[in-house]
């Protein structure tokens, strides 16, 4: 096995495959990037037997062959050669030698019948989503998922899909982040998958062209994402997402509309003051104001005072200072609309216009 590559072209597959390698692993081969050449492509392989990224790169004068190396030797080799170095790769017996103008590289390896494959099932249903709309989808709402959570299917995201309809949900939860939007093309089927935490951070990671279209395949078992020359595939969480559809069944009080910037910096100046641990701040909700307090264990206070619009009893609701600013964070307009259950359940904030997405936040005793 012999090929010729140019740093540029290899450097940028070979990052995205090596982040899914964990740095410790039960198999030492799992810390190895599969390299095959085959039909004048070079693929490059990693996996952690939960989640896979292939990437395919056009290649000339190549030898065919097929070789296990250790992923971040490899990549760090390739990083720190100089921009536009020509890199010479061979294989000999369980080493490959890797040339690059003066710099000589040896390293062991492991055989590429030993890598093990990545289980699939078939992959009954696709559609196709342009990579921008799909970015922002789970942007929209992988700041709420668990992490660690014991009621694992929360470690995850929500993939509904019904017909043309598409939509994302997370939730940790003590809050709970919706998102919604249409396909070009009716599916002609309803499906629901929830998708890993580690394989939607990487998912975000690989969608860095919002022009490219996507192809997903999926069944309910697996799914599996075409993105330009990478394969992106991951095994799914076996569980049925909780149903959250209740939480908009109730009666609310009025929406308070508030500038979005100013209710973001009044949050994030009396968190300082919070406890640590809890970030607990109390909103006192009158027609014309909104007072934001909180106190910590050390008898320390803070309070501010903003002018809102709203038209309602007055109430009192603490709740995560860090949630709130997580959501209005993450809204596009200028204007943040909070809507408080009137069992003083949840509160959803959302945007004036039609929206797309919607923040839910549980409150918090204190």
């Amino acid at each position: 096995m012999k090929f010729i590559i140019n740093r540029e072209e290899i450097l940028t597959p070979l990052q995205q495959i090596v982040s899914v390698i964990e740095k410790r692993q039960t198999m030492p081969i799992l810390s190895n990037v599969l390299i095959v050449i085959d039909n004048d492509q070079l693929i490059l392989t990693g996996t952690d037997l939960e989640i896979q990224i292939i990437a395919k790169i056009n290649i000339t004068s190549a030898t065919p062959g097929s070789i296990t190396v250790p992923a971040r030797k490899f990549l760090d080799i390739c990083r720190l050669l100089p921009n536009g170095a020509e890199i010479k790769f061979e294989q000999l017996d369980d080493k490959v030698k890797i040339l690059s103008n003066r710099s000589r590289f040896s390293l062991s390896c492991l055989p590429a019948d030993n890598y093990p494959e990545f289980s699939e099932s078939e992959l009954e249903n696709q559609f196709f989503i342009n990579a921008g709309k799909f970015k922002k989808a789970l942007d929209k709402t992988v700041f709420c998922m668990a992490n660690q959570d014991v009621r694992y299917y929360l470690n995850g995201l929500l993939l509904n899909i019904s017909n043309s309809k598409i939509k994302l949900v997370a939730s940790d939860g003590h809050r709970l982040s919706i998102y919604e939007d249409t396909l070009d093309e009716g599916t002609g089927y309803e499906a629901r998958i929830i998708l890993p935490r580690k394989g939607v951070l990487e998912l975000g990671r690989l969608l860095d062209d919002p022009d490219a279209e996507l192809k997903v395949e999926f069944s309910n078992n697996n799914i599996r994402i075409f993105i330009k020359n990478l394969i992106f595939s991951a095994k799914l969480v076996d569980s049925k997402y909780p149903d959250f559809g209740k939480v908009f069944q109730q009666e609310f009080f009025n929406p308070i509309h508030i500038q979005k910037q100013i209710l973001k910096d009044a949050l994030t100046r009396v968190a300082i003051l919070s406890n640590e641990k809890f970030k607990g701040i109390t909103l006192d909700i009158t027609p014309d104001s909104l007072r934001i307090s909180t106190h910590n264990p050390e008898h320390d206070e803070a309070e501010e005072e903003l002018v809102i619009e709203y038209e309602g009893e007055p109430l009192s609701i603490a709740f995560n200072a860090q949630y709130l600013q997580d959501a209005v964070s993450n809204l596009d307009s200028e204007i943040a609309v909070l809507t408080i259950a009137s069992n003083a359940s949840s509160c959803f904030i959302d945007e004036p216009n039609v929206c797309v997405y919607k923040f839910i936040v549980m409150p918090m005793r204190i």
